[in-house]
């Protein structure tokens, strides 16, 4: 991760050395996307497939008060889209609008790469936190806030009742997560809460509960040296010894979803984005499972034992591009309400412009999906936005595999904190 970002910091004197001498007029993003016969074609990046009919109905919307304008779609995997994006800054043809995540856009802004979008957002329709997912180190905004999510709790009814064990409810706490984990197991021999070594979707979220934090509030430091967060990792990988927790080698064949919805284990941790896929994609499961709010620490160190790790995208372009004008316009729509409404209504996520909601839990009501979609809604009220700085692509698969040393047993707890601290602490210094 260390070469990626020297490489995009040397792509970004490549890119502004190519549009020097290029006179940047015919050079530059979506360099394809011209077109003589007075139409522009812009080309919409975006990694997730399950949101493609989202995208491609606001930009259906768009192209119908803009009849001159045709907004093309393109899905990647999650892997390939980042290879790809690298590809496309080296050789100057970035898509005209893309996704960015909160892991990647510090390092592309700071680089230059992307575009200041600053002017065309109104950000008293935004959270702060949607707003900080969409800054750069210099707290310019390179990308419209495009979404927000948080994480919750996700049960099998009928494990549970076959179990005798009560649903999770607002009252619940690390400590019923043991106890129905372990009930479930005795009674139905199927795995009770699956706990995998994963950030947003596992441990963050016991960490926070606890008081703890991943990364100091001015981004310099770790915290896994925090008395909070040493609490929480430590029942968080202990959850591993008991019989009911499949162990990381299973996760590494098995994902927690696909566990959960075959049957075999009844609760795990999910995504708000995942929820209408996994509505759609199992509706032979409709009626069967929910989601509850996350469970809240029972003793926490501080706070009152309750947060959900919460993120969100932003829609970009690049900083120069020959479609540009028409780039930062379809970006202005992309986040005004009517633009947003639309991305609600479609399912693709919760959006990001206070105030529509609805408009995402409304589709699940509308299609006759029996899951409680308001519990992630309800949690934004103590969401915690996912730790992120400049430094982390640097120490994030570092941090990891560290992680999975600690449950292999090959390092201690304690030993393989302080490893992980190390490593978030340098590669912070190094910035």
């Amino acid at each position: 991760m260390k070469k990626k970002m020297k490489y995009l910091g040397i792509l970004a004197v490549v890119v502004a050395a190519i549009l020097m001498f290029a006179g940047c007029s015919q050079s530059g993003s979506g360099s394809h996307s011209g077109s003589s016969d007075g139409q522009t074609n812009l080309t919409f990046a975006i990694w997730d497939k399950g949101q493609k009919d989202g995208m491609e109905a606001i930009a259906k919307a768009y192209m119908e008060k803009h009849p001159n304008v045709k907004i093309e779609v393109q899905v990647t995997d999650w892997s390939e889209y980042w290879t790809k994006l690298e590809a496309n800054v080296n050789s100057n043809t970035l898509p005209d609008i893309f996704w960015m995540h909160t892991n990647e856009i510090l390092e592309y802004a700071d680089a230059g790469i992307l575009a200041d979008v600053s002017d065309i957002v109104d950000t008293s329709h935004f959270s702060d936190a949607s707003l900080s997912n969409a800054k750069g180190s210099d707290g310019k905004l390179y990308g419209v806030p495009k979404d927000k999510d948080s994480i919750g709790l996700v049960y099998n009814k009928e494990l549970f009742d076959q179990a005798g064990v009560a649903y999770p409810n607002e009252s619940w706490t690390w400590d019923d997560i043991v106890s129905a984990s372990q009930k479930i197991y005795d009674k139905t021999g199927k795995y009770g809460y699956m706990a995998y070594a994963d950030e947003q979707l596992g441990y963050w979220n016991f960490v926070y509960q606890a008081g703890g934090y991943i990364l100091s509030p001015d981004k310099t430091k770790g915290g896994f040296d925090q008395p909070a967060t040493k609490k929480a990792m430590a029942f968080y990988t202990g959850l591993q010894k008991y019989d009911w927790c499949p162990d990381q080698n299973y996760f590494a064949e098995n994902s927690p979803g696909d566990s959960f919805f075959s049957g075999k284990g009844a609760m795990y941790l999910e995504g708000s984005w995942n929820m209408l896929a996994e509505c759609e994609n199992y509706p032979e499961m409709n009626g069967k499972w929910d989601v509850a709010v996350l469970p809240k620490c029972p003793d926490p160190v501080s706070g009152d034992g309750r947060a959900t790790v919460t993120n969100g995208l932003t829609y970009a372009t690049a900083a120069k591009g020959k479609n540009r004008e028409a780039a930062m316009d379809f970006l202005k729509f992309l986040g005004s309400e009517e633009g947003q409404r639309i991305q609600g209504e479609s399912g693709a996520a919760i959006p990001a412009y206070k105030g529509l909601e609805d408009t995402w839990v409304n589709v699940f009501k509308n299609k006759g999906y029996q899951l409680d979609a308001q519990k992630f809604i309800d949690m934004l009220a103590y969401g915690v936005p996912g730790p992120n700085s400049i430094s982390r692509p640097a120490w994030k698969t570092e941090v990891n595999a560290e992680l999975l040393q600690i449950y292999s047993g090959a390092q201690t707890l304690d030993q393989g904190l302080a490893h992980m601290q190390t490593l978030i602490n340098q590669a912070s210094a190094e910035k």
